[in-house]
């Protein structure tokens, strides 16, 4: 049975809410895989990200332009009720049908970039803050059909670097990684050095 992107995004959602769950203030500064990103930074990038997309789903405009501080509070709660959100926007009959928003683009592929940036970047902050990430392997075909049509794209628009070559005996997130641009053995020893 193929899963709907309500139940692929709820699947991302889970690993992400677990990833940002541990993310400690010491954490902050660190760098990630996304080499314009520090901890902070790419925490409310991905805030963004869940909270426009779900503006996206309800065909409502959305500004990427600046990217506002969400790491107040309680931070880490606020993901995981703006990712039940997330979920909940793209479960709407016909969320997925369509033009999305003022994004220009099939309401469909609009929803598996937010998948992807879901499960990417908690990849990303997970290994930044030297954790193992599991991806959800349900949801690695849909990325696979996302990079395979927007990759050209993405990487005009900087949001892709050069694909990186990938080890043989690659696993299938990895491989998918490495098709992004990431080093799936990136690590932040490394990083810093």
């Amino acid at each position: 049975m193929t899963e709907t992107i309500s139940e692929l995004l709820r699947c991302a959602s889970r690993e992400a809410v677990a990833v940002v769950g541990g993310i400690t203030d010491d954490h902050m500064r660190l760098p990630t895989p996304c080499a314009d990103y520090r901890v902070r930074d790419l925490l409310d990038h991905l805030f963004q990200v869940v909270v426009n997309f779900q503006a996206l789903a309800a065909r409502e405009p959305v500004d990427f332009s600046s990217t506002p501080d969400r790491l107040h509070g309680d931070w880490r709660a606020d993901f995981e009720t703006e990712t039940e959100r997330l979920v909940a926007a793209w479960s709407a009959p016909g969320a997925d049908e369509g033009i999305a928003g003022n994004m220009g683009l099939p309401a469909g592929i609009v929803a598996r970039m937010a998948l992807l940036d879901l499960t990417v970047h908690a990849w990303d902050l997970a290994r930044a803050t030297n954790r193992d990430y599991p991806a959800p392997p349900q949801v690695i075909p849909a990325l696979n059909e996302l990079v395979d049509t927007m990759a050209a794209t993405a990487r005009k628009m900087n949001v892709f670097a050069a694909p990186v070559p990938a080890a043989e005996d690659a696993s299938p997130f990895d491989t998918l990684l490495a098709r992004t641009g990431r080093d799936p053995g990136w690590n932040p020893a490394a990083a810093t050095r």
